[in-house]
């Protein structure tokens, strides 16, 4: 593989992009397009559901390739072997690179429905007001990280038009800003009152999810298997952190964080359709791991 199109590969992120389609689906179901009695009665096509997948990634996609432009001046210092400061990529492509992305994610929720496309243009507002101007404060970029997350889900609640359930997406909305809170302390470490932090708000989250399952009429042997391995995932490498508090250690629960983002989306699915449904978003789990085997999630 030629280096430039490793750099532009490094770009992508390519191991979060199915966290993003995780989401969707698990906002499809949430928005009522999924059976509980069989992961083939579907209220919708798998074509709808695939558009509305890649018009997610798609504008994820953008978003971090985006994010590493309005970095390079930082990256200069802190990480010089990423593909904009090691002069791979010049900021120019990287700007274009990014752009069409978006536009692409546009186009293809604009496919669906006028709601997805509202949703994805709302998405990509929030997405540059992250990258360009409020990742430089940390309550408010927390914040705002977390808005996009929340409209990603939101993107999926919107399939059948049904937006009901629509209060959910304050879950990842707290979740993510929970990950973010944590991610400041990467470089330079020294970030256990963050960490406290999040933890309180993962405890939160768990117990959330937990209220919606019991609401659901869904606090069965299968969700609560489900939310254990969830819970585990991410306040095991926490807790870790904590105790050693090193940058690596943080890497890897931030790493620990956004890849259990499908272990939640899992837990909505199996909640609001089918676990047949719940194993079929589960399993963008291994390959969001293989890809971070060869590609840094952050």
């Amino acid at each position: 593989m030629g280096a430039v199109l490793q750099g532009y590969l490094r770009l992508l992120r390519p191991a979060n992009l199915p966290t993003a389609a995780a989401d969707v689906l698990a906002g499809a179901a949430i928005g009522g397009a999924v059976s509980a009695t069989a992961i083939w009665e579907l209220e919708v096509s798998w074509s709808v559901l695939s558009l509305l997948a890649a018009a997610s990634m798609s504008l994820y996609a953008g978003g971090v390739v985006l994010n590493d432009y309005f970095d390079a001046g930082i990256d200069k210092r802190e990480r010089p072997e990423r593909p904009i400061p090691s002069g791979i990529i010049t900021k120019r492509n990287a700007l274009i690179f990014g752009l069409i992305w978006l536009v692409i994610g546009i186009a293809l929720a604009a496919l669906v429905h006028r709601e997805a496309m509202i949703i994805a243009l709302a998405l990509v507002f929030f997405i540059l007001l992250y990258d360009g101007l409020m990742k430089n404060w940390p309550f408010p970029g927390a914040l705002t990280m977390g808005i996009c997350r929340g409209l990603n889900l939101l993107l999926g609640i919107s399939v059948l038009g049904d937006f009901s359930q629509a209060n959910l997406i304050v879950i990842p909305v707290v979740y993510i800003f929970a990950i973010t809170w944590i991610s400041r302390g990467e470089v330079g470490g020294n970030n256990r009152n963050a960490i406290l932090g999040a933890a309180f708000l993962y405890v939160c989250v768990i117990l959330s999810v937990f209220y919606v399952a019991k609401e659901q009429g869904r606090l069965g042997w299968e969700s609560g298997i489900f939310l254990m391995v969830f819970a585990a995932a991410i306040l095991l490498p926490l807790l870790r952190a904590y105790r050693d508090n090193t940058p690596s250690n943080i890497k890897i629960a931030v790493v620990a964080g956004i890849l259990s983002l499908i272990l939640l989306d899992a837990c909505w699915a199996l909640i609001f359709g089918h676990i047949s449904y719940a194993f079929f978003v589960l399993l963008l789990l291994p390959v969001s791991m293989g890809l971070g085997q060869m590609f840094k999630v952050t």
